[in-house]
């Protein structure tokens, strides 16, 4: 099985953290924010024990369908998740005040392909497995700025 494809990501917002997560969790808005996302359903939202279904098509030629089981959530604070499905592994989610305002984001995962030919992709062509998961991450950023109504406090890459 190939190694896991990691990320530890922080994006500071200008906006509150009780804010952000209001807005994180307007999930009846996600699929116009990200149109990669082609199908969702939040299953309640963010929230201990709901199940997100997934299906995101990154601009390489495949789609990855996966479920995001959330463990534990402390609402404006943080989520915590297993996910299954054609990528398996876990994903944390940070918000934490900034000082003099603002919110800084951590998001860290690691996530392996489970499926056979995201498995095999994986192996063969492990940088362009890892540009589309960046590539997913980094547009999710942007778009939710541009369609959430969420000022960009500045960003940082990790």
């Amino acid at each position: 099985m190939p190694a896991p494809f990691t990320s530890d990501r922080e994006w500071t917002f200008g906006v509150e953290p009780d804010e952000l997560w209001e807005r994180l969790a307007a999930t009846d808005d996600y699929r116009e924010w990200w149109p990669w996302l082609r199908h969702f359903d939040p299953d309640g939202g963010i929230v201990t024990g709901s199940a997100w279904r997934c299906e995101v098509a990154p601009p390489l030629p495949y789609v990855v369908r996966f479920t995001i089981h959330f463990d534990r959530v402390r609402r404006h604070q943080f989520a915590e998740a297993t996910v299954d499905g054609d990528i398996h592994g876990e994903a944390q989610l940070r918000l934490s005040d900034v000082r003099g305002g603002g919110t800084k984001v951590r998001l860290v995962s690691s996530l392996q392909p489970t499926n056979p030919l995201l498995k095999g992709v994986g192996r063969v062509a492990r940088p362009l497995v890892g540009w589309g998961h960046d590539w997913v991450l980094d547009q999710g950023r942007r778009q939710f700025l541009d369609r959430a109504g969420i000022d960009d406090g500045g960003f940082t890459r990790g």
